[in-house]
């Protein structure tokens, strides 16, 4: 059986809808958005407007409610298009990289940090790599420091993508240093915060292709 035939009707009806929105992004409009270095807020507006940035989110929320499967699908889909990784790229961190809060965050956070992600009003990033320490999380020297009511994050962070788009940032950082904790993954947290300019400084990195997506 082909991989189609595996899928359901309504993973199909999926994908089909999908590919309606995407194929109305042709080759032109990339190639523009990449030459002007310009991020597609017009296709991550019409994604936005069809509900699909909340395709995995709780339905409580405003999302669908479905899966990681059609959520690869649905993502498959729009690799397979004419923006290729780049439309990936530009909404990604909206569909998957909230679900720490889905997963563990209480019900007032989902309400408070979900809903702008899903409709698409807010736009996320991801802070993990640091320059030190490449994919070896373990090894990340970021620290967030207690103050009172509040913590107080130090460091850096590298290839952080839509990070020159992004209202906010979920970023983890050590709350415990890796000497103090039985394995360099212990003492790691992630917190969900505004990426306020005025307090970190962020500049793209020049790279090969796909400059519509920092």
């Amino acid at each position: 059986m082909t991989g189609a035939q595996l899928l359901t009707d309504d993973q199909r009806a999926l994908v089909d809808a999908v590919g309606r929105i995407v194929d109305g992004f042709d080759d032109d409009y990339w190639r523009k958005a990449d030459e002007e270095a310009r991020f597609p807020v017009e296709f991550a507006g019409a994604m936005a407007e069809g509900g699909w940035l909340g395709i995995a989110m709780p339905e409580n929320v405003g999302g669908a409610g479905l899966g990681l499967t059609e959520a690869a699908l649905m993502m498959n889909r729009v690799a397979n298009s004419a923006g290729g990784m780049a439309a990936a790229s530009s909404i990604h961190i909206n569909i998957f990289g909230l679900n720490p809060v889905v997963v563990f965050g209480n019900d007032e956070q989902r309400q408070r940090f979900l809903p702008p992600l899903i409709a698409g009003r807010e736009r996320a990033c991801f802070g993990v790599t640091e320059p030190d320490a490449g994919l070896d999380t373990g090894r990340i020297k970021t620290a967030a420091v207690r103050d009172g009511d509040v913590y107080r994050i130090t460091g850096r962070k590298i290839w952080t993508s839509t990070a020159q788009e992004a209202d906010r940032v979920l970023i983890i950082a050590r709350t415990a240093p890796v000497e103090a904790t039985p394995k360099p993954t212990d003492g790691l947290s992630l917190f969900y915060a505004p990426l306020d300019r005025s307090r970190v400084e962020i500049r793209a990195i020049h790279k090969m292709g796909r400059h519509a997506v920092d």
